[in-house]
C-alpha cells in the first residue's frame, strides 16, 4: 500500500509540473520569442558586416599624448550629429567609449540610437552609426518600455528580468522533472 501511495504522489507531482510548465509557457510565450530572437541577434552583432553593429574605425594615433581634449571631441561629435543627422536631436551623452588601441573615441547618445566615431588625434569624423544593437538590447532586457513610458530607475526592466529569470528557472526544474520523473517511476515499478 505504501508503495502505491508513493507512486500516486509522484504521478501527482508530474501532473502539477506539466500544468505549471504548460501554463507558464502559454502565458510567457511571446516574451520568450522576443528574448530568444534578440539574444541570437546580440550574439551575432559583431559578425553581421555592420548591419547590427558597426565596426570600430581607427584614428591616426594610439598615443594619448597626441589626443585632443575630450571636451573638444565631444563638441565635434555633437556638431557632427546636428549637421549630419538632424539639428533637432538631443546631444545628451549615454556613454563615451575611448578606444586607445584604435585611436578613436565613440560618442553614444542617450535619447536616440545614434553614435559618432571621432579620430581622437585629428578630430575628424570616422563614422556615424545608427546603433541597432542598442535598440535590440533594449528590447531584449525590457528597458525599451522604461524609455517609452518614462519610468525612472529601470523599474520595468528590473521586474521583467526578474519574472523572466524566475520563469526560466521554473521551466528548467519542471522540464527536468517531466523528463526524469517518468524514468524514475518506471525504474521503481520494475
Amino acid at each position: 500500500m505504501a508503495k502505491h501511495d508513493k507512486r500516486k504522489k509522484k504521478a501527482k507531482l508530474l501532473r502539477v509540473s506539466r500544468k505549471i510548465h504548460r501554463t507558464l509557457g502559454a502565458v510567457l510565450f511571446i516574451f520568450f520569442i522576443f528574448i530568444s530572437v534578440t539574444g541570437a541577434l546580440l550574439g551575432w552583432k559583431k559578425n553581421t558586416g555592420g548591419i547590427i553593429q558597426s565596426k570600430s574605425y581607427s584614428g591616426v594615433s594610439t598615443d594619448l599624448k597626441n589626443w585632443l581634449p575630450i571636451d573638444s571631441l565631444h563638441t565635434i561629435a555633437c556638431n557632427v550629429l546636428r549637421d549630419s543627422i538632424s539639428a533637432n536631436l538631443s546631444t545628451k551623452i549615454d556613454r563615451i567609449d575611448l578606444r586607445k588601441n584604435k585611436g578613436m573615441v565613440k560618442f553614444i547618445f542617450a535619447d536616440h540610437f545614434w553614435g559618432v566615431q571621432i579620430d581622437a588625434t585629428t578630430g575628424q569624423l570616422l563614422h556615424i552609426e545608427k546603433r541597432h544593437s542598442d535598440f535590440i538590447e533594449k528590447i531584449h532586457d525590457g528597458s525599451i518600455l522604461d524609455d517609452y513610458l518614462g519610468t525612472t530607475n529601470d523599474q520595468i526592466k528590473l521586474f521583467y528580468t526578474l519574472i523572466m529569470g524566475l520563469a526560466l528557472f521554473t521551466f528548467s526544474v519542471t522540464g527536468f522533472w517531466l523528463w526524469y520523473g517518468p524514468k524514475r517511476m518506471r525504474k521503481r515499478s520494475d
